[in-house]
């Protein structure tokens, strides 16, 4: 089973967008490090982005690429997750590194090229306090 999680944009200020989706749509930070405002309607999470460098955005959108980034899905299982997305025609796109506490996110392409990444519900809520 797979849900929906979070959606992902990329931002010139995240401080600017992470206050109009406060003040626009109650939503509530639940998570910020140095690329990333996490805010949450209490169901799906925003993640509000902005890379500092290439390397961070991962491809060939780079850094300075405004607009809808990624998708995330919280699956059961990372392994058949991954082989039932590449059997219905999604491909590899890159993997972020591991944490000492095991898979962090792998990142795929639909057949549309739509990125989107699958993560374990441990993973989910460790790394952004989600309530899974």
């Amino acid at each position: 089973m797979a849900k929906l999680r979070h959606i992902a944009v990329t931002v010139p200020d995240m401080e600017e967008a992470a206050t109009f989706y406060e003040k626009t749509f109650d939503m509530e930070r639940v998570f910020e490090s140095g690329i990333v405002i996490m805010l949450s309607d209490g169901t799906i999470s925003l993640a509000i982005l902005k890379f500092k460098t290439d390397e961070q955005a991962g491809d060939e959108r780079g850094k300075d690429f405004h607009g809808l980034h990624h998708m995330g899905f919280v699956v059961d299982d990372i392994g058949e997750s991954s082989e039932t997305i590449e059997a219905n025609g999604g491909e590899y796109h890159m993997r972020l590194p591991d944490t000492s506490e095991g898979v962090s996110e792998i990142k795929f392409r639909d057949p549309n090229g739509v990125v989107f990444d699958i993560v374990t519900k441990d993973y989910a809520e460790r790394a952004w306090g989600a309530k899974v």
